[in-house]
Order: structure tokens, then sequence, then C-alpha cells
């Protein structure tokens, strides 16, 4: 199990700092519906990150293991480390220019007129349809699914690699619910810093993440 958990903690740390859904949430906490909106978002994610995670380490669960990790394992993470480092270089192309601001998304910009299940869908795209979440999700299950780990050793981490890639909306979620008086001055600077450093915080992951999967798959195929 240790194994397992060790080899998906660096997808599940990558999908934790994703500025995107910490945005969201924190914006959807600020409307009048942010209650109910905050809960959705994240029951939404958590869903959404669930069932791919449950879905690739159930596909390759039937994998015979004994022998060691698979060749055809490796080849997926050297096409998710090609992956991340051409998002990284996309990431960098994108940028916003000295001096300018990054225009935020139509949808953050309309989000104070969300449903909880508008809020709850938002959340599933972030989480299993944006391809930088989607990829480190991939990347981390196929590293639970090739391990070595029992049945219930993979279950376990596949739960961490869940709940630790959720913190990006329990964290925020749980400061308004709990912070009281102060949680709307902590989230707000949260946005804020998320906000300002969203590309530098994209492009230093995907490099990161990049480099180790792709250094990983050349270790194991050399």
């Amino acid at each position: 199990m240790g194994d397992a958990i060790g080899q998906m903690l660096a997808s599940a740390v990558g999908i934790a700092i994703s500025p995107l859904p910490l945005i969201a949430v924190v914006l959807m906490l600020a409307t009048p519906s942010g209650r109910s909106n905050g809960i959705a978002f994240t029951a939404g994610w958590v869903v959404a990150l669930g069932a791919v995670t449950t879905v690739v380490v159930l596909a390759g669960s039937g994998i015979d293991t004994a022998a060691g990790t698979p060749d055809w394992s490796y080849w997926v993470k050297l096409a998710l480390g090609v992956l991340f480092l051409l998002l990284a270089a996309q990431q960098w192309r994108g940028r916003p220019r000295e001096g300018k601001v990054a225009e935020p998304p139509g949808w953050m910009r309309a989000i104070d007129r969300f449903t909880p299940a508008k809020s709850a869908g938002l959340a599933a795209v972030l989480a299993a349809a944006n391809p930088k979440n989607l990829v480190l999700a991939v990347g981390g299950a196929v590293s639970i699914a090739t391990s070595g780990a029992s049945g219930g050793g993979k279950a376990v981490a596949g739960a961490l690699l869940v709940l630790i890639g959720s913190l990006c909306t329990l964290l925020p979620l749980g400061v308004y619910l709990l912070g009281g008086a102060r949680a709307g001055e902590v989230l707000g600077g949260w946005k804020a810093w998320m906000s300002a450093h969203n590309s530098a915080i994209m492009l230093v992951l995907l490099l990161v993440l990049g480099v180790k999967y792709v250094g990983d798959a050349v270790s194991g195929l050399a």
C-alpha cells in the first residue's frame, strides 16, 4: 500500500493546488447562495474525481503485477509526461504579459447566478474534463492500479488520491463553515493570491510532473 500511496502522491498534490477550482468555490461562497452552491460544487468535484480514479484503478486491477510493473504502464507514464510538458509550454505561451492581468473566463463572471446543480456541474467539468486535472487524475490512478498493493491497499490509495486532490475545495468550504467572522477575509486573501499567481503555479507544477513522469518511464523501460 505504501508504494501505491507514494506513487500517486505527486499527482494528488498537483490536483489539490489547481487554482481554478479554489477560485471558483471562493467566488461561490461569496454569493447569496454561497452555502448551498459551495457544498454542491465540493460534492460535484469529489464525485467526479472519485469516478475517474475508480474507473482507472478498476480497469487496471486485474493486471498481474507479481512479475513487476508492466511495461505498458511506463509507456502510459511517458505519454502523460510528454503531455504535461506540452501543457506547460501552452501555459507559458498563454501567460499574461508584464503589466497585464488575465481576463477571467465567462463562467467566472457569471458565478453569482449559479444554482446548486450548475455549481456541481461546473465542478465535474473542472475535475474530470479539464485536461490538466484529468491527466493528473489518470496518472495518479494508473500508478495505483499498477502498484503491487492488494485490492484493499489500492482502495485506500484511491480514496487518499480523491481526498488530497479535493483539498482545493474542501479547505475553502471548511473555512467558510467554521471560520466565523474572519472567513471572508481569509478566503479573499487565498483567492487574490491564487489569481495573481495562477499561471506561475500551473507552469511549475506541469514542468515538475512532466519531468518526473518522463524520468520514471525512461528509468522503468531502460
